[in-house]
């Protein structure tokens, strides 16, 4: 049982850790600032771009993985550290070689000719400790162990290897340089050499050396055409401000402040201190930043939104509401938008503002289903108008979305018994019932 339980952990610290363990960071900005940069890398790659999602994990760690399909999770950590939208570029193009090699899918031929040698070297075990030969016994144990585990690591390096040829591949086909790739692993490769990480030995490693991925890519991409393509202005501009919003979001208003002192007045600049002022109670002080903001594009709905933000937080509910929708009419497909003047509708409980935030968060649910905030406001109009039934199935949504079954359940349950039967939203609600009775299946066989 000890192997077993040894290659499981080895296992588990290999593969990425479950999403909703995680912080997730939603932001519009810059969902479509991954969506823009990546797009033809996607198509390149063969995939449907509406079919590839990116997330934000709001995690210091320098650290990219993909899960659950066609997502690709991007550490906030990853995303600081880059200097250029070329890097970002780089580290996209090898997690869609993960997608396109279906390497998720595939984990089981690693995993399981891995865990056949530890089961083989177990009863091997057993067998001489029964005829009570104990030290030939725990011996058995330590080669299944050691053969496992680099039969299992010489799989992730393989399909570490692949991914980062067809992430060129896929660079190539965009028109993209691979310096940003170069460079972004040489940063890697220095964090190795101050964390004192063994650069001599693969072998007990779920990656090849840095200093052979370099190498090799390096012979792949001085002979492209677009080796010595400068990174495209235009998102390198809004890549600079991106990252000036996530500094100001993740990182200590101290530090923050330090990056970006008073009197730059960069939009990335704007950005980090209005987000640090904001987050550090600090109202005027954030509003100050966000119209200088607003003053340098004032028809830029990310910039109304940040400053419909404040107001809306810092209560100033009626002051919010035109600034958010000037955003959202220069911003009429971004749900999230649509989601935060919906709920400054919502907040100011005033009866012809609940009829203009309901078909805007049913807009912005048609977009976006998976944003559990838009199912909350939605289920606070429908209980105030007294439609039970379709409260109930909001809060059915809300709850299916962060992890929470029982809630999930309850709340379907009491949508379906209030909702016309054959409708969509009576269906709907079966749906839901299905999805989460299974879920509290698994959690009681856990138990067990």
């Amino acid at each position: 049982m000890r192997i077993l339980v040894s290659l499981l952990a080895l296992t588990l610290a290999l593969l990425p850790g479950p999403a909703a363990a995680q912080s997730i960071l939603r932001d519009a900005e810059t969902e479509a600032f991954l969506r823009d940069i990546s797009r033809d890398m996607v198509v390149s790659a063969g995939l449907d771009p509406r079919s590839v999602q990116f997330v934000l994990v709001g995690d210091p760690s320098i650290n990219a993985f993909v899960t659950g399909g066609q997502n690709v999770f991007i550490h906030s950590g990853l995303f600081v550290a880059a200097d250029n939208v070329n890097e970002l570029q780089g580290v996209i193009a090898h997690e869609l070689g993960h997608i396109s090699g279906g390497h998720n899918v595939r984990f089981n031929e690693g995993a399981g000719p891995a865990t056949k040698i530890s089961l083989l070297s177990l009863l091997g075990a057993a067998a001489a400790l029964a005829v009570g030969a104990g030290e030939a016994g725990m011996a058995i144990l330590g080669l299944g162990t050691a053969a496992a585990q680099g039969r299992f690591l010489a799989f992730t390096r393989d399909q570490e290897s692949r991914a980062d040829q067809a992430g060129a591949q896929f660079l190539s086909g965009a028109g993209l340089s691979g310096k940003g790739s170069i460079a972004f692993f040489r940063r890697i490769q220095g964090l190795e050499y101050r964390l004192a990480i063994p650069q001599n030995n693969e072998y007990a490693r779920t990656h090849p050396l840095s200093s052979t991925r370099i190498n090799n890519l390096i012979a792949v991409y001085e002979k492209d055409a677009a080796w010595d393509k400068p990174p495209n202005p235009a998102l390198q501009a809004r890549f600079d401000r991106i990252k000036g919003k996530l500094i100001g979001f993740v990182e200590e208003p101290g530090r923050v402040m330090q990056t970006y002192p008073e009197g730059t007045n960069t939009a990335a600049a704007l950005y980090a201190r209005a987000y640090a002022w904001h987050r550090s109670g600090h109202p005027e002080l954030a509003m100050a930043e966000a119209a200088k903001l607003v003053a340098l594009s004032p028809n830029d709905p990310y910039y109304l939104e940040l400053e419909g933000q404040i107001l809306l937080e810092s209560g100033k509910v009626p002051e919010s509401l035109p600034v958010l929708r000037r955003a959202v009419e220069r911003a009429p497909f971004e749900p999230m938008i649509m989601t935060l003047l919906g709920h400054a509708l919502v907040t100011s409980e005033d009866a012809t503002l609940q009829a203009e935030a309901e078909p805007l968060l049913r807009k912005a649910v048609s977009l976006d289903r998976e944003n559990p905030f838009t199912w909350y406001q939605l289920g606070v109009i429908y209980d105030r108008r007294g439609d039970k039934a379709r409260a109930a199935l909001a809060a059915a949504e809300r709850f299916s979305l962060e992890g929470n079954a029982m809630g999930a359940m309850m709340n379907a349950r009491l949508a379906r018994a209030g909702l016309p039967a054959g409708t969509p939203d009576f269906i709907r609600a079966d749906d839901i019932m299905l999805v989460a009775g299974d879920a509290l299946e698994q959690q009681k066989r856990k138990k067990r």
